[in-house]
């Protein structure tokens, strides 16, 4: 028999609160149009964005990152000491190490709790909110502050007439904490490590510092194949979760799927044929593709602007470079 205490969590996770955070600039397509060869009509059809930020230099990671997790503490009602953990997702934090993490917990004065960084792409999320659960259930942390956060202009092409328009920067909190029932359903998730040529840097830190290339390394990927994978794949993933959950999607109010392209989203929606009272998030229109940070600040504008609701059940899934995935069912805060 084993003599290890069993753990003392509480029975379900759920999410507390909300916030998020977008850089004062605002940079419309135009701006983009001065720097490769295309139209406002065309950069709008291919991926629904009209609108994207663009963060200062006083904008950095940390600083988003702090401004998103003081809205979702006030929106969780708990205060900084109370968080046991600090989960960051980002793959634009240019300091291996430190973690930004410990940074973020000891800005906002949370002590000292469990503090780390994962790069996990646009599922960076989903798999910080995954962790986060379990956290909370094995009773290692009772509340976790889960962010996704990007400066995506700092590694973006502008002369990649594929990519140059696709980028924003931002930053989304949640406060993760514990519950009665179950309010996060389990993950699906997993790797496509055989595709991990579709969406990449261009070049190695490595490769950079020894002179090849001769300018700053920045996110590339293969549209066509990302479109069919993400359309196709992710829509099974999606629903898998929705099984995994044990709801169909008439039972759902709300799809968050992280904002990468408009188009990707219409054929999400149409392949699971989402009932029409189910709102689908589209910040993607005015932030753009904001990678890890998207779902959150996709979930904070669907809250603030009355379109979602509290105890709204939702779908979210995340999906990008890697490539990774993550998709679960969570009650709305």
């Amino acid at each position: 028999m084993s003599k290890i205490k069993p753990s003392q969590g509480a029975p379900y996770a759920r999410i507390m609160g909300v916030g998020g955070y977008r850089p004062t600039r605002v940079v419309p397509n135009e701006v983009i149009l001065e720097t490769i060869d295309s139209s406002d009509e065309w950069i709008r059809s291919r991926s629904g964005i009209a609108t994207r930020h663009w963060a200062s230099d006083e904008e950095t990671v940390a600083v988003m990152s702090i401004e998103a997790a003081g809205k979702a503490i006030a929106d969780a009602g708990i205060t900084p000491e109370q968080i046991g953990g600090v989960i960051v997702s980002t793959v634009s934090h240019f300091k291996q190490t430190p973690a930004i993490a410990t940074e973020i917990a000891d800005k906002i004065g949370a002590g000292k709790p469990a503090a780390f960084d994962i790069s996990a792409g646009c599922a960076g999320f989903g798999y910080g909110l995954t962790l986060a659960r379990g956290m909370v259930t094995d009773g290692s942390a009772e509340y976790v502050l889960v962010i996704g956060v990007e400066r995506l202009s700092d590694l973006t092409d502008l002369s990649d007439r594929a990519t140059a328009f696709l980028f924003g920067d931002g930053a989304g909190a949640v406060i993760v904490g514990p519950s009665k029932e179950p309010r996060i359903g389990p993950t699906v998730w997993g790797s496509e490590g055989d595709k991990s040529e579709t969406i990449k840097q261009t070049e190695s830190w490595e490769a950079y510092r020894n002179g090849a290339p001769d300018k700053f390394p920045a996110i590339t990927q293969e549209g066509q194949a990302v479109f069919r994978w993400a359309v196709f794949e992710m829509a099974k993933v999606a629903q898998q979760a929705l099984d995994a959950a044990g709801i169909t999607a008439d039972d759902l109010d709300v799809f968050i799927p992280h904002q990468a392209n408009e188009r990707i989203i219409d054929s999400m929606v149409k392949t699971l044929k989402l009932p029409e009272h189910v709102t689908v998030a589209r910040d993607v229109r005015t932030t753009g593709n904001t990678s890890a940070a998207s779902i959150p600040l996709a979930m904070e504008r669907l809250l603030a602007t009355g379109e979602a609701k509290s105890g709204d059940t939702a779908l979210v899934i995340g999906f990008g470079a890697g490539l990774v995935y993550a998709a679960t069912v969570v009650t709305l805060p």
